[in-house]
């Protein structure tokens, strides 16, 4: 990911605010042919002695897991809020549109989650970060049932070797952070997103 320094946030717990805040994710490996092939999940971060690891599954007949399998470190991106910048923002007029947003982007190394009984525990802790109240279905479904449930799917471990995190707010153009907060804070809900981040970055400027 292209990361300009005014735009890199070096910080992990914002990373693992942002991937928990927006835990659905591209997973990017390569296939048998070597072309870039993608799965859109969602995934549970743990911290687990000072590393992140992000937890999720995919269908049997994904063939993603073999990929993993064959080769283990792959890319795992997630995209927060994000939003058009309008050059009205400026007071001059020399400017061009732009687009702000944050990302975070993990280098990962893959281990397949092949027993049951594991399996059932990686989905309870998705269940506990989506739906608390659907764990009393889950275990509701019987054993047989859920048994079927969890051959069809393969689960994995994603330990994060590598984490970069962009805020890209437009911090280097103080002059347009009053008028675009106020934009933003007036906007939908990912533009209201961005504008409570400017706000943490003390970045909402002089009225």
């Amino acid at each position: 990911m292209y990361q300009p320094p005014q735009f890199r946030n070096a910080d992990p717990a914002v990373a693992a605010e942002l991937m928990r805040q927006h835990p659905f994710a591209s997973l990017v490996s390569t296939d048998d042919a070597g072309f870039p092939f993608v799965t859109h999940l969602p995934l549970h971060l743990e911290e687990r002695a000072g590393r992140f690891v992000l937890l999720g599954h995919c269908a049997k007949p994904n063939p993603h897991w073999r990929y993993l399998q064959a080769r283990p470190q792959a890319l795992v991106t997630f995209l927060g809020p994000h939003a058009y910048l309008s050059p009205k923002v400026y007071p001059d007029l020399q400017r061009v549109p732009s687009w702000n947003y944050l990302a975070v982007h993990c280098k990962v190394q893959a281990r397949l989650v092949e027993d049951a009984v594991a399996k059932d525990a990686l989905l309870k802790k998705l269940i506990a970060d989506h739906e608390p109240p659907y764990a009393e279905q889950w275990r509701g479904l019987g054993e047989e049932f859920a048994h079927k449930l969890l051959a069809g799917i393969m689960g994995f471990e994603l330990e994060v070797l590598e984490c970069a995190c962009k805020l890209k707010l437009n911090q280097h153009r103080p002059e347009s952070h009053a008028a675009l907060h106020a934009a933003y804070a007036a906007g939908g809900e990912d533009e209201r997103e961005l504008a409570a981040w400017m706000q943490r970055l003390g970045m909402e400027g002089k009225r």
